[in-house]
């Protein structure tokens, strides 16, 4: 493995890109190492009606586009989020993944998936009775992810 270190004057957060010819044991377990060391005070500024919240995002269950808008849900809200997915894939930690076009999931939260072999499964997460779909595309991928992060890879 190639280490770099590129130092950018100006720069506003470090960053850390991990360039891999596959997804394997390896770079998971150093994606969740690094998304570790600095993600526990880290809060997304998120809505609820007129009253702005800045909410840790460890707190977060999953994101979801709901028409235009992307939703924001923890355990007993759902909040109104100004980003697009594609910029939260880019600022959330390791501990979140797509599952499918329209939701990001927490993966720290998922208790079951119930599969479908001919349509989206189903997730659910841990001290809520929300749910969320997984696509087929995502859904071996998020497998993947589930087992390394239980065997602590």
């Amino acid at each position: 493995m190639k280490v770099k270190i590129e130092i950018v004057e100006g720069l506003e957060e470090e960053e850390v890109v991990i360039r891999c010819g596959s997804l394997n044991d390896s770079v998971i377990s150093l994606q969740n190492y690094l998304s570790k060391q600095n993600n526990g005070k880290r809060c997304l500024l998120l809505a609820d009606g007129g009253t702005d919240f800045f909410i840790p995002m460890e707190d977060i269950y999953f994101f979801e586009t709901e028409g235009r808008e992307i939703r924001a849900h923890t355990a007993d809200k759902i909040f109104s989020c100004g980003y697009k997915l594609y910029e939260l894939e880019e600022m959330l930690p390791g501990s979140f993944m797509r599952i499918s076009k329209s939701t990001i999931a927490n993966l720290d939260y998922i208790y079951s998936i119930t599969r479908n072999l001919t349509a989206s499964s189903m997730v659910e997460f841990k001290g809520s009775l929300k749910k969320a779909m997984v696509s087929r595309s995502y859904y071996k991928l998020l497998l993947e992810r589930l087992n390394a992060r239980r065997l602590g890879r």
